[in-house]
């Protein structure tokens, strides 16, 4: 993409990337008259993407989620006894909880941007920081847990948990909630469920941006009006679990899915929620640093 030539009309980031690649101008301007349908985005989720993309000028997005807890709770709840603050990122950064996990399996997304970010919030600090000290503190805590971390993963976490593999999991909203679809469809014996902690998660959104260098952009044009669609959009939401940000989509959702708080967080929940921002390079580079240092212990 960087190098261009790369022959995509389309191409999907999460928003932090795109916007260090808005900052690289390998995005084109997107021609609104051709996309009606933006007409129909919810004006509020529109707003908390302007950061990365300046006047929602290059993107748009087809839907988003969050970074949480994703539970075996009937396991969780058996090994943790009754009272464990299972709405708090202290299961998982907490020795004295996640130690008691390690039998039935914890997985961690294996992406060191997210992991840094949650990290940093759970410390008190932020979760964009650019002070490397920061991530110094980050790593000793990460250090902590490591030994009761089973995975790091970000694709068959679903699968693990839906089967009882694993008991917790630092995931994503609609990857959790899938494998609770099928452990459902399944008729699992055990409970699963997901949790937005209480004191804050990322929140990110897939976006669809259309190389400066496309072959069709006019067709590219037409095939994000398509997705924007509301019945399509809310189609995609119906299979995937994850929340369209397509305001006139909602009604089209199944109602189990469009009232789970998990899925769509009520305003109460959206306000503690917070965007991941591009990091400079130096900043980027002593993260993959110590990201490879925490996976092989060294």
């Amino acid at each position: 993409m960087l190098t261009g030539r790369a022959g995509y009309d389309i191409v999907v980031p999460t928003s932090n990337f795109m916007a260090k690649q808005i900052e690289a101008g390998i995005y084109q301007k997107l021609d609104k008259s051709k996309l009606p349908n933006l007409s129909h985005l919810d004006k509020a989720l529109m707003a908390k993407i302007v950061d990365a993309d300046p006047g929602n000028a290059r993107g748009v997005p087809w839907a988003y989620g969050t970074d949480g807890l994703g539970y075996n709770y009937t396991k969780v709840k058996a090994l943790l006894g009754a009272g464990a603050p299972l709405d708090s990122w202290d299961i998982l950064f907490d020795p004295k909880y996640v130690s008691k996990l390690k039998g039935c399996g914890v997985s961690v997304l294996d992406q060191a941007n997210d992991v840094f970010a949650v990290t940093l919030h759970h410390l008190g600090k932020d979760p964009n920081s650019k002070n490397p000290a920061d991530y110094q503190a980050a790593f000793e805590a990460l250090k902590k847990i490591r030994p009761y971390i089973t995975q790091f993963n970000s694709s068959g976490y679903i699968n693990d948990l839906a089967n009882g593999d694993i008991c917790l999991a630092l995931g994503w909203s609609g990857d959790v909630n899938i494998a609770k679809h099928r452990a459902a469809e399944a008729k699992r014996s055990y409970q699963l469920g997901y949790v937005i902690p209480k004191s804050g998660a990322p929140i990110w959104f897939d976006v669809m941006v259309i190389p400066k260098d496309a072959p069709h952009p006019e067709e590219a044009h037409k095939w994000i009006n398509y997705i924007e669609t509301p019945e399509v959009n809310a189609e995609i939401t119906n299979e995937v679990f994850y929340p369209t940000v397509n305001a006139a989509a909602r009604k089209y959702v199944k109602p189990e899915i469009a009232s789970d708080p998990t899925i769509y967080p009520p305003e109460s929940v959206m306000k503690t929620l917070f965007l991941l921002k591009p990091l400079p390079p130096d900043i980027m580079r002593l993260q993959n640093r110590l990201w490879t240092q925490l996976k092989t212990g060294r």
